[in-house]
């Protein structure tokens, strides 16, 4: 879309190159483990042939999940995190030590 035009309806996604994948799956599952193997997405694919709803995150295909297990994949994958101390929280407190030490001198 620009704007409220659309500018391309169809796009070509990465097919993974993983060897271990199964021949027995399409180029649409191929293109889904690829996109999130590449990007941060979270892929949601329904087999055109078998109805079947799969999900792909970080290059992972986990396949034949019901409504359920789907929503539940979902759920989890965008869970707020619990709160805990950050990469962020140690640098603030390591860096006010170091200006309270150098302060002092």
């Amino acid at each position: 879309m620009q704007g409220s035009i659309v500018a391309a309806a169809g796009c070509l996604f990465p097919l993974t190159q993983n060897p271990h994948i199964s021949s027995a799956l399409g180029t649409r599952h191929r293109a889904a483990i690829g996109l999130s193997e590449e990007t941060d997405a979270i892929v949601i694919v329904v087999s055109e042939e078998t109805g079947d709803i799969s999900i792909s995150v970080n290059g992972k295909l986990t396949r034949h999940l019901d409504e359920k297990e789907l929503s539940r994949a979902l759920s989890n994958i965008f869970k707020p995190q619990k709160a805990g101390r950050s990469i962020f929280d140690f640098w603030n407190k390591l860096v006010s030590r170091m200006v309270g030490v150098t302060s002092e001198k």
